[in-house]
């Protein structure tokens, strides 16, 4: 049985991917220090996954989790783009610094593979749609470029030392154990829950932006997909991690609107910095080479999410 290094285990993402493998029977080790992810995602996983305290910028402790690891999954990271506009030195340490420690200690260790989330964002604001990995990246945010340096990392160690890498760019995931709580959360966790509890929701911009929003269950499948295909289809290389679809942020608002019962109207706000206009992705790489699809398109997903925060408020208020 292999053993998955989930690095940001308690995160949105890598608390989703631990519990699939848990699910499967997978023997899992996570690694989170806490600065984005949540204790409370790791509450039904602490008794399945050997979990470490520590930060990945820590090469020491990178090197105690590593050991006899089979395959990292690699998602720990500072993951907003207004957060790094406003910090990018401590956003460059988390993502570039921290990501090429893991490479190392998965490169002494001999670690079978690294599966890397990176992101949609170093497309740009390219207009061409949709955006195909053969595309010259265009970062704007300090955020987009920490990704696309470690994709560079995660290239540099496949073809100097060997290191099976993937990479996957992420486009705007959304789902279950997303924090809502947060100015830098995902805009889907923060509608969601403010119009359940009946308060005002603000879009950035127009809200005829657009993104590929993509259900949590897709990005969990293209992770474990990334581990276990064909080396000499996937090693070294990106992959967009999406459903092919977009839909605007006001047609998002109306969805919702009907989910949550929601009586009032979006208030409109200035454009969001280092934020891109419209983002779509082209999946047949993915599809080819890592045997991917989506598993849940966006309205299934939206309505998953919604029953899921109402749930958890539910407890929460009787908590």
């Amino acid at each position: 049985m292999a053993l998955y290094l989930v690095t940001g285990v308690a995160g949105f993402i890598g608390s989703n991917i631990a519990r699939e493998l848990v699910r499967r029977g997978e023997r899992v080790r996570g690694i989170d220090n806490f600065s984005t992810g949540k204790r409370h995602n790791l509450e039904d996983l602490s008794a399945h996954i050997d979990f470490v305290e520590a930060d990945i910028r820590n090469i020491a402790a990178m090197r105690e989790v590593c050991a006899s690891a089979d395959y990292v999954i690699h998602q720990a990271a500072i993951p907003s783009v207004p957060r790094s506009v406003e910090d990018p030195i401590t956003s460059n340490e988390a993502n570039v610094d921290g990501t090429l420690n893991v490479l190392v200690a998965a490169r002494d260790a001999k670690v079978k593979r690294v599966v890397y989330a990176s992101s949609s964002s170093l497309y740009g604001d390219i207009p061409t749609l949709p955006k195909r990995e053969d595309m010259a990246p265009s970062p704007i945010s300090p955020y987009a470029v920490s990704k696309l340096t470690g994709e560079y990392y995660m290239r540099s160690f496949y073809r100097v030392y060997g290191l099976e890498t993937v990479s996957l760019r992420y486009f705007n995931v959304f789902g279950p154990h997303q924090d809502p709580t947060s100015m830098y959360s995902g805009v889907l966790a923060i509608f969601t829950s403010r119009m359940l509890r009946g308060e005002p929701v603000t879009i950035n911009g127009d809200g005829e932006q657009s993104r590929d929003f993509t259900y949590i269950d897709n990005v969990v499948s293209a992770n474990l997909l990334a581990c276990l295909a064909p080396a000499e289809q996937v090693a070294g290389r990106y992959f967009n991690t999406a459903t092919g679809h977009r839909i605007t942020l006001n047609q998002t608002f109306e969805i919702l609107k009907k989910l949550t019962n929601y009586n009032g109207n979006p208030k409109y706000g200035p454009d969001r910095s280092g934020d891109v206009k419209h983002s779509l992705a082209d999946i047949s790489l993915a599809q080819k080479h890592l045997g991917y699809k989506p598993l849940v398109m966006f309205e299934e997903g939206l309505r998953r999410t919604v029953e899921w925060y109402k749930a958890t408020q539910v407890a929460h208020a009787s908590a």
